[in-house]
C-alpha cells in the first residue's frame, strides 16, 4: 500500500486531491478508506474524527429510528385516512362542477393528486365506492363521473357542520396567528391546514374575509397575501393544557410567560426499555418553558428552553385539529414563523410518549398520543362524525360492473344503480402484515387540495 497514515477529515483534499473511493471500513471513531489517487496509485486512507462526539443518531431512515415504538393502532388510523382523503377530494372536485359531473377523461389531471399509477384507471379507482360514485356514459360513448344522491347529502351536510363550526375555527385560526413572531401568517400556509382545522374550501376568497374583528388579510410588497392578527385576546392566550390541568377560566386569564406543566404521555404497549431512561423523563417534565403565546425571540436555538417550548407549540398546534393529527410536511413551512427547531422530527421522535409519529405512506403524520386511546379518538367533533361516514361508505368487495350509456330520453329514476352492492362493505381489513384489502393496493398519499379557477394545487 502506498498511503497508510491517519489525518485528519480537512485535510484529505489537501493532501490527496481529488480521490476515488472504493470501499470503507468503520472502527471505534476511524474510518479507513480505500481509494486512488489522479496518479492511479491505490493507498488505504485512514480518517480519524478527532473525538468529535456524534450527536446523530447513526440511522438514515426515520422509519428505522422509529419502527419499535410503533401503535398498530393509530397505524390503521393512519391508512383509514389516507384512503378516506382522496375520496373526500374527489368529492370536492365533482362539488365544484356547474352540475357536479365530470368527464373521466377530465379527472385525469388529478391522477398525482390520488397518486394512482398506471396501468391503474381512474374509473377502477371510482367504482370501489359504489355507495358515493357513479359512472355512465352518454350517447357519443364519453365516461362521466357523478355522485349519488347519498354523497350529495351529504356534502350538504358539510356545509352545514362548516357553518355552525365557523366560530370555533376562526378562534384556533386567531391562536394560530397570536402564536406567531410577527402576528401574521401567509394564506397559503394556513391553507394546508384547511382540512385539519376545518376550514371550508373558499378560506382565501370568502372565509378570511368573515371575522374582520378578529383577523385580516393584507397584501405588502413582494404580493404575498397573509393572514395578520387585528386584536390580542388574552382569553385565548392560555394554553389547551392549562386549561385541563389547573382549570382556568377565561374570565381572569395569566399573562403569558414561563410555565411548568408537565404533558401527558402515552407509551406504546411494546416499549420495554422505559425504565433506563425513567430519569430523564422526569428531568424533562420539571424543567420551565416559555408559553407558545408569549414572545420567543430571545431563546437561543439548540438550548432545552428553546426544545420544549417547541414541544409545547406542537402540543398546542395539535389540540387546535379535528383528529390530534397533522402531516409532518406541513410544520416544517412554519418554521420561521413559530420558531421551531430545524431538526424538528428528530424533536418529535424522541418525545414519542407525548406524540406519536407514523411512517405509513410517502409523508408522515404525527399524532397527539393524550387524545387516542386504542386508535379512537376519545373526543370527536362533528366533522370528525361527518368524515366517519364517509370513511364507512367508502370501498367495497364486489365484482365490477359494466358501465352503462345514458339514454337522454329515458327516465333516469327508473334506471337500475348499476354500482349498488349488496355485498360485504368492507373498507379495510389489517392482520399482522397491515395490508390494505379493499383498495387492491392502490396507493394513496396524505390530501392535496385543488384551488378552483386557475386548476394550480395546493399541498394540503
Amino acid at each position: 500500500m502506498g498511503i497508510n497514515r491517519v489525518i485528519n477529515l480537512s485535510d484529505i483534499v489537501y493532501k490527496f486531491g481529488k480521490t476515488e473511493r472504493f470501499g470503507s471500513v468503520v472502527s471505534k471513531g476511524l474510518v479507513d478508506y480505500f481509494v486512488r489517487n489522479g496518479c492511479g496509485e491505490f493507498g488505504l486512507l485512514r480518517v480519524s474524527f478527532g473525538g468529535q462526539k456524534r450527536l446523530m443518531t447513526t440511522s438514515k431512515r426515520i422509519q428505522d429510528r422509529s419502527k419499535n415504538k410503533r401503535v398498530h393502532d393509530l397505524e390503521i388510523v393512519t391508512e383509514k385516512w389516507k384512503i378516506a382523503s382522496k375520496v373526500l377530494f374527489l368529492m370536492e372536485v365533482l362539488k365544484k362542477e356547474p352540475e357536479q359531473i365530470i368527464p373521466i377523461r377530465s379527472l385525469e389531471q388529478y391522477r398525482r393528486q390520488i397518486n394512482l399509477k398506471k396501468p391503474y384507471r381512474i374509473s377502477d379507482f371510482i367504482q370501489k365506492s359504489p355507495k358515493l360514485f357513479e359512472l355512465y356514459k352518454d350517447q357519443r360513448g364519453v365516461t362521466w363521473c357523478g355522485m349519488t344522491k347519498e354523497a350529495e347529502d351529504l356534502i350538504e351536510e358539510e356545509d352545514a357542520i362548516l357553518e355552525s363550526y365557523g366560530e370555533k375555527v376562526a378562534e384556533y385560526v386567531t391562536r394560530f396567528l397570536m402564536m406567531s413572531v410577527d402576528k401574521r401568517i401567509p394564506i397559503d400556509k394556513i391553507a394546508t391546514f384547511r382540512r385539519d382545522f376545518g376550514l371550508p374550501y373558499d378560506f382565501r376568497t370568502n372565509w378570511a374575509h368573515k371575522f374582520p374583528e378578529h383577523f385580516r388579510v393584507v397584501k405588502p410588497k413582494n404580493d404575498v397575501e397573509y393572514l395578520e392578527l387585528v386584536s390580542w385576546n388574552p382569553a385565548w392566550a392560555v394554553t389547551e393544557l392549562e386549561k385541563k390541568v389547573s382549570g382556568m377560566n377565561e374570565s381572569d386569564p395569566p399573562v403569558p410567560g414561563v410555565l411548568s406543566l408537565p404533558f401527558p404521555m402515552k407509551f406504546p404497549p411494546n416499549c420495554k426499555k422505559i425504565f433506563r431512561f425513567g430519569g430523564k423523563l422526569e428531568h424533562f417534565q420539571k424543567r420551565s418553558y416559555l408559553s407558545p403565546y408569549a414572545d420567543a425571540r430571545g431563546l437561543i436555538a439548540g438550548s432545552k428552553e428553546f426544545d420544549k417550548r417547541a414541544i409545547a407549540v406542537m402540543h398546542e398546534l395539535l389540540s387546535f385539529t379535528m383528529e390530534k393529527r397533522l402531516v409532518t410536511d406541513y410544520l416544517t413551512h412554519f418554521r420561521k414563523e413559530l420558531v421551531m427547531p430545524q431538526k424538528l422530527m428528530r424533536l418529535l421522535l424522541k418525545h414519542f410518549g407525548i406524540f406519536y409519529v407514523s411512517e405509513r405512506g410517502k409523508r408522515l403524520s404525527v399524532y397527539l398520543t393524550e387524545a387516542y386511546d386504542r386508535g379512537e379518538l376519545i373526543e370527536k367533533c362533528p366533522l370528525v362524525l361527518w368524515k366517519e361516514k364517509v370513511q364507512r361508505l367508502t370501498g367495497y368487495r364486489g365484482k365490477k360492473r359494466d358501465i352503462q350509456t345514458y339514454n337522454e330520453f329515458s327516465d333516469m329514476e327508473e334506471e337500475p344503480n348499476l354500482h349498488d352492492n349488496n355485498g360485504e362493505n368492507s373498507f379495510l381489513e389489517f392482520g399482522g402484515n397491515e395490508k390494505v384489502s379493499s383498495l387492491e393496493d392502490i396507493s394513496i398519499p396524505d390530501d392535496s387540495e385543488l384551488k378552483v379557477g386557475d386548476r394550480s394545487i395546493d399541498r394540503t
